[in-house]
């Protein structure tokens, strides 16, 4: 089974119950666990998720998840990774894409990724179909 893209979104939704995405957030996690799907993210998607985490629901919240991700396929990103996505996210010129997500399309292209489990249309727009 392809390996699928935990974005920052996603973590924000599965973890503060009051985010408008929690609810399909879960179903979709176990979608995931019962097709037998792994859960992929990249080290820069790690430092942001445990940010947004520590700073809107605690350190405990953010300690939590960076425990859970221990059990998920990470990949720390490189230079080559940095400059690309600092390429694309020039050459896209969006002022509302961010570098992670830009760091998400160079690395899941790379490893021939076709699905991420996010609440961000910028995935979309690139043409990457979102988990359902």
């Amino acid at each position: 089974m392809a390996p699928v893209l935990l974005d920052t979104s996603a973590v924000y939704a599965l973890a503060d119950r009051a985010d408008p995405n929690h609810t399909a957030a879960l179903q979709r996690l176990r979608r995931v666990e019962e097709q037998g799907h792994e859960l992929f993210l990249h080290s820069y998607i790690l430092l942001e998720s445990a940010a947004l985490l520590q700073r809107r629901l605690g350190l405990e919240v953010a300690l939590r998840f960076l425990k859970d991700a221990e059990g998920m396929r990470i990949h720390w990103v490189t230079g080559r990774d940095h400059r690309e996505a600092v390429a694309l996210l020039a050459s896209l010129g969006r002022r509302e894409l961010s570098l992670v997500d830009c760091t998400s399309f160079i690395v899941m292209r790379r490893y021939g990724i076709p699905t991420a489990f996010a609440f961000d249309d910028d995935f979309a727009r690139q043409g990457v179909r979102l988990l359902e």
